[in-house]
């Protein structure tokens, strides 16, 4: 071979080589499907699911990448299933949502918001291995901020009980606050809630401190309630035969991204709220308040609440992951 062989051999071997490489990532590339309980806009999709897409791919080096399917394909609450069954990789959801199937991981809304706590206490681990057994790995249970939830109302409250024959809409998980309170609980997807504020199904929604902005609330209730309470644990769950499918260090950098998400998420969405809650005022919204007597006993309706719903359905697990997390100072 003489030289000009040579060069242009050489050249045509460095050209190559980055499609090889490139080749090489692609083939073994591991492409995880999620499915979101949460519009593709809705401030959780963006400030959670988004993020932790990113988190995965910068963790895994790009070696794991996440594609998100949203509540318009799989209705909000029939998505736990398709996961389990491993139609989908990944879910992005509440645990109240699938309450039906196991109330367990919905108490992590009556469990305080320390993540690092929530991890050296065992308590996400206890959770992770009942889901386990259900076919399922909890990557994350992420709060939106370090308080969770307040009530949207179309009229104010003017006695005692503030929720006095009125009807709001609420997951499970809040229906025994709400009954104490003096209202009906009615069950209804967060995107539904536009509408039944309309046309009178609900007189008033009990939602997080994020999301009723997105879902134009402001339009059809005249109300935020004081005060706040809880806390929002969203989950991202994995199918756990695609997690046993991946390699350890695959693994170890879900389960990064999935802590690193816990640990940012708080003080982002406390951030988050307090612009809401100021958007929405300017809005044309405008404040109400629970009686001081009420409002005093609304952690312990809450977090109560929250326990007693769950307990009502799975009683032994769900009394042993209280009083775990009660010895750890996180609940009642």
């Amino acid at each position: 071979m003489n030289r000009r062989e040579f060069l242009l051999s050489s050249a045509a071997g460095a050209a190559v080589a980055p499609i090889l490489v490139r080749n090489s990532l692609a083939a073994s590339a591991h492409e995880l499907k999620m499915v979101g309980a949460f519009p593709e806009n809705f401030v959780y999709t963006r400030e959670m699911a988004l993020p932790f897409m990113s988190l995965v791919a910068d963790e895994s080096g790009g070696a794991v990448s996440v594609g998100l399917t949203g509540p318009d394909a799989v209705p909000t609450f029939e998505q736990f299933e398709p996961v389990q069954s491993g139609v989908f990789d990944l879910l992005f959801t509440h645990p109240a949502y699938h309450a039906g199937t196991t109330p367990v991981g919905l108490v992590i809304d009556a469990i305080a918001s320390d993540p690092a706590k929530r991890r050296s206490a065992g308590v996400i681990d206890f959770i992770d291995q009942h889901y386990q057994k259900l076919g399922m790995k909890l990557i994350a249970a992420p709060a939106t901020g370090s308080k969770g939830f307040r009530y949207f109302l179309k009229e104010p409250i003017t006695g005692e009980p503030g929720l006095a024959g009125r009807k709001i809409r609420g997951t499970v998980s809040y229906h025994p606050m709400i009954q104490s309170l003096g209202g009906t609980g009615v069950v209804i997807n967060g995107g539904e809630v536009y509408s039944a504020l309309q046309t009178g199904v609900v007189d008033g929604a009990a939602w997080g401190l994020t999301g009723a902005k997105d879902f134009k609330w402001y339009e059809v209730a005249g109300y935020m309630a004081d005060p706040v309470f809880g806390q929002v644990g969203v989950m991202i769950f994995m199918n756990l035969d695609s997690w046993n499918a991946l390699g350890a260090d695959l693994q170890a950098a879900i389960q990064r991204a999935g802590e690193k998400l816990e640990l940012n998420a708080i003080s982002r969405f406390d951030t988050l709220a307090e612009q809401e809650k100021q958007d929405l005022l300017d809005l044309g919204m405008k404040m109400t308040a629970f009686s001081t007597a009420e409002s005093a006993k609304f952690e312990e309706l809450w977090s109560g609440g929250v326990w007693a719903v769950a307990e009502k359905s799975a009683p032994e697990p769900v009394g042993a992951l209280r009083a775990l997390a009660k010895s750890a100072g996180l609940s009642s």
